[in-house]
């Protein structure tokens, strides 16, 4: 059998989003659930592209909120396949804003989550091995089975 691996590249996506009035709470700050429908938006999307098949969410591993996005800021979300197992993939997602104003940046999410390849008939489907690009993606890949450990553990 053929181990097959591809590019962290092949799977990285970009989104681009605007904070709009609808998205946010009585403070006018994004409410947290509209970012972890982001997060799931483009963590399948980096999981089609790696995979090139449908994916369903297995779980959200992990979600820290770190700061909060106001009423006109830009999010930029970037995701990436990390580490898979036979038909899983586990997903980083890294959420920025940045004030048009001030051109500051700030991480506000980051996440871990675990997609699952399907086949046209719904049953789970082998997907290839990941090979790191970045000096980033390369920790979270040497770290991707302690960080399953933890998932499993969880059961």
């Amino acid at each position: 059998m053929t181990i097959i691996r591809i590019s962290s590249n092949q799977s990285r996506t970009i989104q681009t989003k605007l904070v709009l009035p609808p998205d946010t709470n009585h403070m006018g700050t994004i409410f947290g659930g509209v970012i972890l429908s982001y997060i799931d938006e483009i963590a399948a999307i980096s999981a089609m592209k790696h995979s090139r098949n449908v994916v369903v969410t297995a779980s959200i591993d992990q979600v820290t909120f770190l700061s909060s996005a106001e009423v006109g800021d830009i999010l930029t979300l970037e995701a990436v396949v990390t580490s898979t197992g036979r038909t899983s993939m586990e997903v980083f997602v890294k959420v920025e804003s940045e004030n048009l104003e001030t051109s500051e940046k700030t991480t506000t999410t980051t996440s871990f989550l675990t997609m699952v390849a399907k086949n046209r008939e719904g049953i789970p489907t082998p997907v290839p091995g990941v090979i790191p690009e970045t000096d980033v993606e390369k920790e979270l890949f040497r770290n991707a089975e302690e960080r399953k450990k933890k998932r499993l553990g969880k059961r």
